[in-house]
């Protein structure tokens, strides 16, 4: 059992989406357990085969999934929300010796595929091809996802504060006002005096996953409230045929406006910046497929007949 000695004054909570997709990899290979996900896996399966991705798969192909730490980067404080290519940034600036220590951990015990041995005599050159994958996995199987996943983090972020906010995070989980403890953990450890932050994952499943070796202190990843009506509940998921039309992340712009959204809200909903979101929102605007609005000192966007008709809702 892992326990954390904490305050409710310590614990912070954040979305990452490197937590997503390092998820969202044991999800894809731990069939049985993670069930939920079965039409998100049949819907990727085929578009991450034409990709031929070598270094990432092999990460999480050890028999125990064990993921290496540095893949999961704990956000900063006052960045609770973090940008895909910010944290890859980290990633890539990891010490090449943590990097081949790491994956090494990762699979003693057992005999390491060649992608993942690679890491031992070239850290630098498995690194940026594990970066590499990662990106490329993301637009895939992740980012058509991320205005669902967002939203489901956001609402549990807003929903548990006060006193309650650590309470039923997950059925392995109990908070007793001081010690933090998750039950399903093999080994006996006991952490104190180390912030905590936590960070809802839709992908998470059933499962809690646990990091208690990073700079800025431990982290949970655990399913936020309702996740299980994610997969198959009407949402804003782009289809893969709009994906290719307009690449993944414009295509994520026009789902989610169909109910109408500032630059703002665009770019807090898909984790981009706001100069990001703004391109988009004027390029989809000057191809007709959204209009703004004036409402106060803000300009909404939704999207006109035609963005309807590209998205398949008309």
């Amino acid at each position: 059992m892992l326990t954390f000695e904490l305050t409710a004054a310590e614990v912070r909570f954040a979305h990452s989406p490197m937590a997503e997709t390092m998820a969202s990899l044991v999800a894809l290979q731990e069939t049985d357990r993670f069930w939920m996900y079965a039409s998100w896996r049949a819907r990727v399966t085929p578009a991450l085969a034409a990709l031929g991705l070598r270094t990432l798969p092999a990460v999480v192909a050890h028999p125990h999934v064990w993921l290496p730490d540095f893949l999961t980067p704990v956000p900063a404080i006052g960045h609770p929300r973090p940008r895909l290519r910010d944290e890859l940034a980290q990633i890539a600036a990891t010490p090449l010796d943590l990097v081949a220590y790491e994956m090494d951990l990762a699979w003693k015990g057992s005999e390491p595929p060649p992608e993942i041995s690679m890491f031992a005599t070239d850290p630098a050159r498995g690194l940026a091809l594990l970066v590499r994958d990662i990106r490329q996995y993301f637009e895939v199987a992740v980012a058509p996802l991320w205005p669902r996943l967002r939203a489901a983090a956001e609402g549990e972020m807003r929903t548990r504060t006060g006193p309650a906010m650590l309470h039923e995070l997950h059925p392995t989980v109990r908070w007793d006002g001081s010690v933090l403890a998750l039950q399903s953990h093999k080994a006996t450890e006991t952490y104190a005096g180390q912030a905590m932050t936590l960070l809802p994952s839709a992908f998470a499943g059933p499962k809690v996953f646990a990091l208690t070796s990073s700079p800025r202190g431990s982290a949970l990843w655990y399913p936020p409230r309702g996740f299980g009506t994610l997969w198959n509940a009407p949402g804003p998921v782009p289809g893969a045929a709009v994906s290719a039309l307009l690449g993944a992340t414009r295509a994520a712009v026009l789902t989610l406006v169909a109910a109408p959204h500032s630059t703002g809200e665009v770019a807090a909903a898909l984790g981009i910046s706001a100069a990001t979101a703004s391109h988009h929102l004027t390029t989809l605007r000057d191809a007709g497929l959204v209009v703004g609005n004036r409402d106060g000192r803000q300009v909404r966007y939704a999207r006109t007949d035609l963005g309807d008709q590209v998205c398949g809702d008309a």
